[in-house]
């Protein structure tokens, strides 16, 4: 064994017998009154009578108890209270998506239909030019706002959810409505949707200018027409929707 190694050892063995002695005067603190003046300086640091981990705490008095629950009970209360008036002035948001779901599927049904001179029945709804009686127009009933009434080669009056005669047209659907006093919601083929009651639904068209384009030629006929879509839930609170349709084939049925 070289001299370093003896020296390392010796000085583990003085560290060890330090942590020792250490120890001994921790579990009795009477013993470092008696201990040499040389060895009192090292043991300085460790307070005589106590144990190192020891900390001194504080509880707290009953007075500061009960201003902190006092505090925290008025701060929880306001809290809440912001809640509940938030919670009733704002929408349920299941019942506006539901609203949003009903009024974008009225507004494509209405958008895809056709926009004829003509109701798409007449016989020359295909070809009519202008929205006019005769030469180059409709043969017997040009297409108004609002659904049709019978007329020759039309049995009944239109309706959305007839078999036989349902609206064809973009025109037809002004006005229309399915208010949640008569059953709320209905499908195309006029079944009410229970879970749909508490809605109402309405749809109202205007003629538009839009992109260069007359809301409405010589003849009065809308050439585009500005479709809003508006649905009422229970919550009271209304979706509107605006879509634009414009009479892109006017020589034909889309």
């Amino acid at each position: 064994m070289n001299k370093a190694e003896h020296n390392f050892r010796l000085l583990q063995e003085i560290e060890e017998n330090r942590r020792f002695l250490l120890q001994v005067y921790v579990q009795n603190p009477e013993l470092l009154k008696t201990a040499d003046a040389r060895i009192r300086p090292l043991l300085a640091p460790l307070p005589i009578g106590k144990s190192a981990a020891s900390t001194t705490q504080r509880g707290i008095s009953l007075i500061e108890l009960i201003m902190f629950i006092m505090i925290v009970s008025v701060a929880l209360a306001g809290i809440l209270l912001v809640m509940n008036v938030t919670e009733k002035s704002s929408a349920d948001p299941l019942v506006h998506k539901q609203a949003l779901a009903i009024a974008e599927s009225l507004l494509e049904e209405v958008e895809l239909m056709p926009f004829t001179y003509c109701d798409p029945d007449d016989p020359t709804a295909a070809s009519a030019v202008s929205a006019t009686l005769g030469a180059q127009g409709c043969t017997a009933q040009i297409e108004n706002m609002g659904p049709e009434a019978a007329y020759a080669y039309q049995p009944a009056a239109e309706t959305r959810t007839s078999l036989a005669t349902p609206f064809d047209n973009v025109n037809d659907y002004a006005g229309f409505n399915m208010n949640a006093g008569n059953g709320g919601i209905m499908n195309i083929t006029g079944t009410v949707i229970p879970a749909l009651s508490g809605y109402s639904a309405s749809v109202a068209e205007v003629p538009l200018v839009f992109s260069g384009i007359a809301g409405s030629d010589a003849n009065a006929a809308p050439q585009v027409l500005q479709i809003t879509v508006t649905v009422s839930g229970p919550d009271g609170v209304p979706v509107v929707l605006d879509g634009i349709r414009t009479r892109y084939a006017p020589t034909a049925v889309p």
